[in-house]
Formats: C-alpha cells, structure tokens, sequence
C-alpha cells in the first residue's frame, strides 16, 4: 500500500493527461474547417515532425508491460531480453531505409491500404483483420493485465476495477480527440516514463551499492551468465545467441514495419524526412531500456539474495519448494526502495505507459475498421460516419481486450506469453511485406494464400505447443519457430508467384525497390540530421553495445 500523497500525485497525473488529450484533439480537430475531418482525427492531418514520431513510436512500444515485464524478466534471466529492446533499433533502421519511404509516397492511410495497392483486395482485408486481432490482443490486452497487476499490488484494489476505469479514461479522450491527442499526450508520457524509470533505476544502483557488489552477489550465487546478452546453444532460456539474430527481425519487422498501431505514427508524418528520422531518433532512445528497465530487475534479484529487497509477499510453497512469483517484482521494488512522493512519480510513470499503450492501440483499430473494413463496404461514406464507426469500433475493441485477461493471465512471463503470441502472427505478413518490396515477382495470388495459409500453420502450431507441449513442436522455442514458420511462408509466396505470375498496375509498378540502393537515392537533409548519416551512426552503436555485453 502506499501514501495518501503518492495517491494524489498520481490521481493529479492522470486528471492532467485526460484534460490535455481532449483539448489537443478537440483543438486541431476543430481548426480543420471545424468540419472534423477524418483526416485530420485519423492522421492528425499528416502534420507529425520527427521528434513527435519518435517519441509516439516509443510510448507505444514501452508501456507498462514493458516496465513490468522487462524488471520480471531482468530478475529472472538477467540482461537477456535486453535483446528485444537493442534489436529493435537495426529494425527502426529497416524503417527508415526502405518502408516509411513508400508509405509517404503511396499516400495510404493503412498498411492494408498499402498491401492493396502493392497485391490485392484480398490481402488488405486479411491484414486488416488481423492488424485489428493483434492490436486488441497485443497491444491493449496485455497493457491493461500488467498495469492491473501493478494497481492491485500497490492500492490493493481490484485489479479488473482498477484497470477498467484507466481504460475509460484513457479511451474517452483517444475516441474524442483522435492521433493528435494520442501522440501529444504520449511524447508527455514518454518523458514522464522515462523519468521515472531513471529514478528507480538509481535508487536500486544505490541501495546495491554499486557495479562490483552486484557482480560479487552473482559470482557468489553462480549466475554471472545473468550479465550475457549473448546465450550459448543449450542454454535454459531457450534463446540462444542464433535464435535472437534469427528469430528477432520475423517480430521485428512486423511489429516495426508492418503493424498499423505502431506505423500510423510514421503514416501522419508532415513529410518523407519526418517519416525517416522519427524512426531514427525512436532508435537511438531504445538504447535506454536495457539500463533502466531491465538492469533494475537484476539489481532486485541480487538485492533480494544480498537481504537488500524482502521479496517474502512474492514467494509461495509448491511442491515443498518455494517458487517466486516474479510478476510483481517491479511493483516491490517501488514501495521498497523509494521514499513517499517519488512513489507517486513512479506510479504516473507506470500509468503513463499503460494509457499511451491503449490509446495508440484504440485509435489504430478505429483507423483500421473505418477505412479497411467499413469503408470498403460503403464507399460513400462521409468522414462523419468514419469517425463515428471509428470510435464505436474503438469502444468495442477495449471491452474485448477486457474479456481476454483472465486467458493471458496464465502466462509465467508477461514479456514471454506477450512474444509467444506475436512468433506465431507475425511470418507471413513479414513475408508478405518483405517481398512485396524487395522483390518485383511477388504477385497477388501468392500474398493472399501466403497470408492465408500462413496464418492457418501460426494457429496450429500455437495450438499444439500448448495442448502438447512434450511434442517436437512444443520444444521447439518460440524465436527459432518464427523463424521456421518465417521460412515456410517465403516458400509458399515464391511456389504461388511461380504458377501465378505477377501482373502489375500502374500503382504497385511504384511500391518496390528496383534495387536495395535505390532507396538510398533520396538526399535527406544536410549534415548530422541527413538520415543515411543517423543510421550509420545507430548501427555503429549497437554494434558496439552487443560486442560490449556479449
């Protein structure tokens, strides 16, 4: 439980986000001939500057499942899942290069918009599905059952009230104000969370004593392999160093590249420059999260064997052996280490992630309905209905995701069950995309049955892993069965591009690279903001960083 002043800064935070959202979204809203386009609800008017993109990419990336999971996670294996986070940046680097670039000039409002105009009706509509499946399940589902968890342990309340009324909130000024409240309040929360993470972070650095007693606690207890990011073959975490460099990009570039509540950010760029270095900047913050969201997790398991951290009200007797409930890990750490008012800061912190991670969620699935679906069916449609078919869509996107906590609740691991689950949506849209840009032959026939056979084997084998999980396929770790899956998709989409060969239109003749250096043709802007220049400098980092902890 925590004080009463930590209630009302946090109680003041969250009054404070609601009232700046709906005003940012009603005023710019309103400044387009008071008309309420749906441009400008859906794509804040394709208005959004670099360092607005960037910041939004990264408030929907890192929300509270992320704060939560990655402490978890940092506790239980160590800098390992550190790799999601450092990965991302080569994939922001994908971004920039060779995809934001034909979403600019396409002018598509949706990635099935685009997937239309590069194959067919029919990959549209199945991506547009399943874009509005993850979105709830992925992005929306797992927020509210983190920050639940959070909320329980720290008000003792319970965690389904708790999170539905931030679910209320939080999606009355996201269905009200549309992408502009969404990414001005997240470049707030973005800041806000970051703080935050900083803060817990010294404090766990100050209460440990510093690097060397850390390393002495792991050294003692046998776990210096906690500090390697770098796993051999064999190793228990089932993610060994190949299934990381393998497995990752398969996630990676769907979620990065292809995943509307993510790219819609990129899609309300102001410009191609804009569209290119908000990825870039989003990259070079994703250095960050390692150190202070998962470092903290490794500095509570030795602070927790130093009798630094009681994790006692996390512990429970099964089978004669005492297990850790490790979820709740980030939560301890913030009533313990923390003295009352930075608790609150904290806890702002922790909702900042959990509403910028619904809302980005909510307003891509009321773009993707209104334009991908409801739109397709009545062409006539007046930006009006589009906005009011995209906010009673968003609305019913958040009471499902409501309804599927309990299955998701399940999982050991948030951080794991929440990539589980994308290793077996994300290959066949990766492939879809991948080709579909890189390589002319790529036809419509073979994206639709790609995407729909594809999709199909992700069900099954999800379904077999967990049904029978002493099976060949259930041993197989989730990276690695991305990969494999990744590798059957391309398969079937080069088979089906062979019997149906492909026949372009004027439009897809313009959406693929004639060559990987043709994307590389566009100047940029001059000097250190020039994006070739950015993305050297980014790889050239992590680069170093992944040899560094290796």
């Amino acid at each position: 439980m925590i004080h009463s002043l930590d209630i009302t800064i946090s109680a003041l935070y969250i009054t404070a986000i609601f009232v700046m959202g709906l005003w940012a979204g009603l005023k710019h809203n309103k400044s387009k001939n008071g008309s309420g386009e749906a441009g400008a609800y859906f794509l804040a008017g394709k208005t959004l500057r670099w360092p607005t993109i960037g910041l939004a990419l990264f408030a929907t990336n890192i929300s509270c499942v992320h704060l939560v999971s990655l402490a978890q996670s940092g506790f239980d294996t160590g800098l390992l899942n550190g790799n999601f986070e450092w990965m991302a940046a080569f994939i922001l680097i994908l971004l920039a290069l060779f995809f934001a670039p034909f979403y600019i000039r396409s002018g598509v409002s949706t990635l099935p918009d685009f997937l239309e105009k590069r194959y067919d009706r029919a990959s549209r509509d199945w991506l547009a599905v399943i874009s509005v499946v993850s979105a709830v399940i992925v992005h929306i589902s797992f927020s509210l059952l983190a920050g639940g968890i959070v909320l329980q342990t720290l008000f003792g309340v319970d965690m389904y009230a708790s999170i539905i009324v931030i679910s209320i909130i939080t999606a009355i000024y996201t269905i009200v104000g549309g992408l502009t409240a969404v990414v001005i309040t997240e470049s707030i929360q973005t800041i806000v969370l970051l703080f935050g993470a900083v803060i817990i972070s010294i404090a766990s650095y100050n209460k440990m004593g510093g690097w060397e007693p850390m390393m002495d606690v792991l050294q003692t207890t046998g776990q210096l392999e906690k500090l390697s990011m770098m796993r051999p073959h064999g190793d228990s975490s089932g993610m060994p160093w190949y299934a990381v460099f393998f497995g990752y990009p398969v996630l990676g570039i769907w979620y990065w590249c292809a995943d509307q509540t993510i790219v819609q950010r990129v899609l309300g760029a102001k410009d191609e420059n804009h569209a290119r270095i908000g990825p870039l900047f989003c990259g070079f913050i994703k250095i960050l999260p390692v150190f202070i969201f998962v470092l903290p997790g490794l500095f509570a398991y030795t602070l927790s064997q130093s009798g630094g951290l009681d994790i006692s009200a996390l512990q429970t007797v099964s089978d004669g052996k005492t297990v850790v409930n490790s979820k709740g890990i980030y939560t301890l750490m913030i009533t313990q280490l923390l003295p009352k008012g930075l608790v609150g800061i904290l806890v702002a912190a922790l909702l900042s992630g959990l509403m910028s991670q619904i809302s980005g969620a909510l307003n891509s699935v009321s773009t993707l309905v209104s334009y991908d679906l409801y739109q397709r069916r009545k062409p006539g449609a007046s930006d009006q209905q589009l906005i009011r078919v995209g906010k009673i869509a968003a609305g019913i996107a958040l009471v499902v995701s409501l309804a599927t906590l309990p299955l998701l609740n399940s999982y050991e691991s948030i951080f794991n069950g929440l990539n589980d689950i994308i290793a077996h949506i994300a290959p066949p849209i990766t492939c879809v995309f991948l080709l579909g840009i890189f390589w002319k032959k790529a036809s419509a026939e073979s994206a639709k049955f790609t995407l729909w056979i594809g999709s199909a084997v992700g069900v099954i084998v999800f379904t077999v892993n967990k049904l029978y999980p002493e099976t060949l396929v259930g041993q197989v770790p989730f990276m690695m069965m991305a990969f494999y899956l990744f590798c059957f998709c391309v398969l079937v989409q080069v088979v089906f591009s062979v019997f149906f060969p492909v026949r372009h239109t004027s439009a897809s003749l313009q959406l693929f690279w004639k060559s990987p250096l043709e994307s590389l043709q566009t100047p940029g802007w001059p000097g250190l903001g020039n994006y070739k220049v950015l993305s050297v400098l980014l790889a050239g980092i992590m680069c170093f960083l992944f040899w560094f902890f290796r």
